[in-house]
């Protein structure tokens, strides 16, 4: 089965947010792209309630961002995600959300991945809406998430939680790879 993305990494759209992520703090990622997250896990689960994985994957990437589990357990749970969107089968709406969450995983492993997550999300919320309301939804959704990762940059440090060492490191470290 193909992955059909409906935006890419060059869509117009995302490019404010791709040079938006270009300048932040891993940690500040990290946060935007949980609470993306969240949103992909209520669509996934609002299709398949009975598939934990991409809620198992979501809650590590906390736990790894936490710095309470370790890459590899991390890893297997981003795994898992891809895994459910796969078993998800012609449901594009199911395969793209639980795609996102896996790019939320990768997140917290290297910042490249935070584009990943918008392009799946706004990937299943299109699959969602109209096709008439596909050029609104886009333009809707790439600004509420510049709009919310603003607010991250603005209240990153507000936070009270642990985090992991390597997440610690308060420099913009995006390349533009992954």
């Amino acid at each position: 089965m193909t992955r059909r993305l409906l935006v890419t990494r060059d869509s117009e759209c995302l490019k404010p947010l791709r040079d938006l992520i270009t300048r932040q703090k891993r940690r500040t990622l990290v946060l935007w792209a949980l609470e993306c997250g969240r949103e992909s896990l209520n669509l996934f689960e609002s299709l398949h309630p009975d598939d934990t994985r991409p809620r198992e994957a979501l809650r590590s990437a906390e736990e790894w961002a936490a710095g309470r589990i370790k890459m590899p357990l991390a890893k297997r749970a981003a795994e898992t995600a891809h895994h459910a969107a796969n078993d998800a089968g012609d449901d594009h709406i199911a395969r793209a959300a639980a795609r996102a969450i896996g790019h939320v995983v990768g997140t917290v492993h290297t910042p490249g991945h935070a584009i990943g997550v918008a392009m799946y999300q706004i990937t299943a919320l299109l699959f969602a809406s109209p096709r008439g309301d596909w050029a609104s939804v886009m333009e809707n959704s790439c600004k509420l998430y510049c709009q919310r990762l603003l607010y991250w940059e603005r209240h990153v440090d507000d936070e009270e939680r642990d985090w992991a060492g390597f997440l610690l490191r308060d420099h913009p470290v995006i390349t533009g790879e992954r």
